[in-house]
């Protein structure tokens, strides 16, 4: 029972990601595939919104895919790729965007959640009564 249950967890966690990249969209000469592949771990599914555009098998993101190699077989370096994609997609394309100020309240959103959070939860917890150890809660019930 203990091997199999072994046998399970090891499949479960050894599954690597699968990658949408289809043989015939990959680079013959390796050096360029692995700067391709380098390029679209930093590039968004715009319509995934989560995956990189390798690890999704939607039209749009094979359509960047193909881009990013094809600006890469053009000469283009890595810095420029990128320029030409947010260019073209804006900052939304990349799954790390930087602080701008169209990018603002994506950075700064989660920090006023969490504020107006602890606001709310310490003022339903300020307007509790308080027991004492001699109180009983039938007897603030009772008012």
């Amino acid at each position: 029972m203990i091997r199999i249950v072994f046998a399970i967890m090891l499949m479960l966690f050894n599954v690597e990601a699968a990658h949408a990249v289809l043989p015939s969209e990959m680079l013959t000469n390796p050096v360029q595939e692995a700067r391709a592949r380098s390029i679209s771990s930093n590039l968004r599914c715009l319509v995934c919104q989560n995956q990189t555009i390798d690890d999704s098998s939607a039209d749009l993101a094979r359509d960047l895919r193909l881009i990013v190699r094809e600006r890469i077989v053009a000469g283009d370096g890595d810095g420029q790729v990128m320029d030409y994609v947010v260019a073209r997609y804006g900052n939304y394309v990349l799954l790390k965007p930087p602080f701008q100020m169209d990018t603002a309240l994506l950075w700064l959103l989660p920090f006023a959640a969490l504020i107006l959070a602890l606001a709310v939860a310490y003022a339903t917890l300020r307007g509790r009564p308080v027991l004492d150890d001699a109180d009983e809660p039938n007897d603030i019930l009772k008012g």
